[in-house]
């Protein structure tokens, strides 16, 4: 009897080794049958696939995998443009929605997505009023009313500085929740190296392991090394004539601003005019600009030039966000730029509009 009561606890525990943690996703699609769902992440700037299933009547599961902590996941319906990101984890995780609204979709059985759920129901009303607020400024554009599309950035501004705000609180109140490296991850742009890094260092030491916050401490170090009051560090690029061009060379101007853009980018496109505005008035004081394209396309940064008549030195490795000045410079969204003095330190940083052509002025104490 010893023997089987023994055998029976050798059986028990050799079970209980065999379960290892795993997911199980249960989707119920309406709309969908006979569609390979895909489980897909972002890592290294590539889309990779973790897991899929095929629908059946609407219907699919999958149960093999695992994952080592929960992460931000898109489940995708085939070839379609129809997802929506959720938080997996080791549980049992329901999906269930219709085909048409995907990204609508419930999802139940993941307690770092009923977290994340939880803040963004919280920021709903600042979302509502962002999207508001972007239909009214859109409109505005359109009529060319100069006056009310100035009133709607602001209040725009406005609303993102609410938005930002309720997540860092999320932040500093889950320090060991798994969507705190995510929500990090989207607001580090906004943040000097200091803050960026007191975010960090008040995260459990879980989180603080986890990749994205690796990557992180990573940016904060390269955030150090180019802010206000370093030396710009120097590095060299070809110009449109495919002649190399050294940071370096450029500087002993009273004012040298490097401009991050690209003729892609829209944003970039609407500060220009502003750039061209503030180079014109002040180039002969001692005011200049060393354009660093983050372009693809050779023709299309060369007729972006041209079009927007910026008529000083431009270099690019037309290498898009692979770019190794950008990568140098911490720069992850762009327009950005550094304005150096004339020894080439850091003394201001992402100066637009009025806030440049103010700085510039303060400066060279030309009268407007």
């Amino acid at each position: 009897m010893k023997k089987l009561v023994y055998l029976l606890v050798i059986a028990s525990i050799a079970g209980a080794c065999s379960s290892k943690p795993h997911y199980v996703i249960k989707g119920k699609i309406v709309g969908s049958d006979s569609i390979t769902f895909l489980i897909q992440k972002r890592e290294a700037g590539k889309m990779i696939t973790l897991d899929s299933a095929v629908s059946r009547k609407g219907s699919f599961t999958m149960k093999k995998g695992a994952v080592d902590y929960p992460q931000l996941v898109i489940l995708v319906a085939g070839n379609t443009k129809k997802r929506t990101s959720f938080y997996i984890e080791n549980s049992e995780i329901t999906i269930k929605g219709s085909l048409d609204s995907l990204f609508k979709a419930k999802i139940t059985g993941s307690k770092t997505q009923d977290e994340y759920q939880e803040l963004v129901d919280a920021n709903k009303p600042l979302t509502d009023k962002y999207s508001k607020t972007y239909v009214e400024y859109q409109a505005a554009r359109q009529e060319g009313n100069t006056a009310r599309v100035a009133e709607l950035e602001k209040k725009a501004d406005s609303i993102q500085t609410e938005m930002t705000a309720l997540q860092k609180s999320f932040i500093k109140t889950n320090p060991s929740s798994y969507v705190t490296p995510s929500i990090i991850t989207s607001i580090s742009y906004e943040m000097e190296a200091v803050e960026l890094e007191s975010l960090i260092n008040s995260l459990d030491t879980t989180i603080a392991a986890l990749p994205q916050i690796k990557a992180l401490k990573e940016r904060v170090e390269v955030m150090k090394s180019v802010a206000i009051g370093q030396k710009a560090p120097d590095f060299t690029m070809s110009d449109v004539n495919e002649k190399p061009v050294a940071l370096s060379s450029k500087i002993g101007s009273k004012l040298l601003l490097i401009d991050f853009w690209a003729a892609w980018c829209g944003p970039c496109r609407q500060e220009n005019p502003n750039v061209v505005k503030v180079y014109k008035e002040f180039s002969k004081k001692g005011f200049d600009v060393f354009g660093v394209s983050l372009d693809q396309k050779k023709e299309d940064w060369v007729k972006a030039i041209a079009d927007d008549k910026l008529t000083w030195t431009h270099v690019s490795d037309l290498q898009y966000w692979s770019s190794a000045a950008a990568k140098m410079y911490a720069v992850n969204a762009i327009p950005a730029n550094f304005l150096l003095d004339e020894k080439g330190i850091i003394i201001g940083k992402n100066l637009r509009g009025d806030d440049l052509y103010n700085k510039v002025k303060e400066i060279l104490g030309t009268k407007k």
